[in-house]
């Protein structure tokens, strides 16, 4: 599990997309999910790339939801304002 989210977050780096990152669509554009099983569990890592030329992991986590395939509610809002918080950065660096 840490082996794929290290090797997708790698190709990141290199300006690559790793064949296991799939587009994370609810948060903005090129936002990437990695979503790795380890055994019965299931894992996600979200990053985004192309904020200035840096990559921002956003969160990751071990998925617990009983309710299907989304990402839990609560998993999202950590997303989206660690997402916010790396564009605000961003932005203050330019100025």
């Amino acid at each position: 599990m840490r082996k794929s989210i290290g090797a997708a977050l790698y190709d990141a780096q290199k300006g690559e997309k790793a064949p296991t990152a799939k587009p994370f669509r609810s948060i903005g554009s090129r936002v990437f999910e990695i979503a790795p099983r380890f055994g019965k569990d299931a894992y996600r890592a979200v990053y985004a790339v192309q904020i200035g030329r840096r990559i921002y992991v956003l969160h990751a986590f071990q998925k617990k939801s009983k309710h299907g395939i989304k990402t839990p509610r609560q998993d999202l809002e950590v997303i989206e304002k660690r997402y916010r918080q790396a564009l605000k950065m961003k932005m203050e660096k330019e100025s």
